[in-house]
């Protein structure tokens, strides 16, 4: 499974493989570590390995860095990447959520059999 998923993240995000390959194994160990009781990655077919896919880009694509603008004299440059690659994160990150919704407990604090 784990070369699928790089290959997923390879097609998702692009970037340099080496650097997908850790991360797609700690977005293994992330939604693995959220499965509910009894769940395998198997038992989620394609949405687990298009989950930790998603996520490894997400993770890339936030840490990605350099310049988005420069300026030099009166000539001003601005790519304008960071808001770009962080909205692109988020989106992926919501789709990851969105297809392990159905095998995964939820994410965040929650109680159980507290009385209010």
């Amino acid at each position: 499974m784990g070369e699928r998923i790089l290959e997923l993240a390879l097609a998702a995000g692009g970037g340099d493989r080496a650097l997908l390959e850790p991360l797609c194994n700690a977005a293994v160990r992330a939604w693995t570590a959220r499965l509910r009781e009894g769940l395998t990655a198997e038992d989620c077919g394609e949405a687990f390995p298009c989950a930790a896919a998603f996520t490894a880009a997400a993770d890339l694509a936030a840490g990605e860095g350099g310049a988005t603008s420069f300026s030099a004299g009166d000539l001003s440059v601005n790519l304008g990447g960071g808001q770009d690659r962080a909205r692109r994160a988020e989106a992926l990150r919501q789709t990851a959520e969105r297809l392990m919704e159905p095998f995964v407990r939820a994410a965040g604090l929650w109680a159980q059999g507290v009385e209010g």
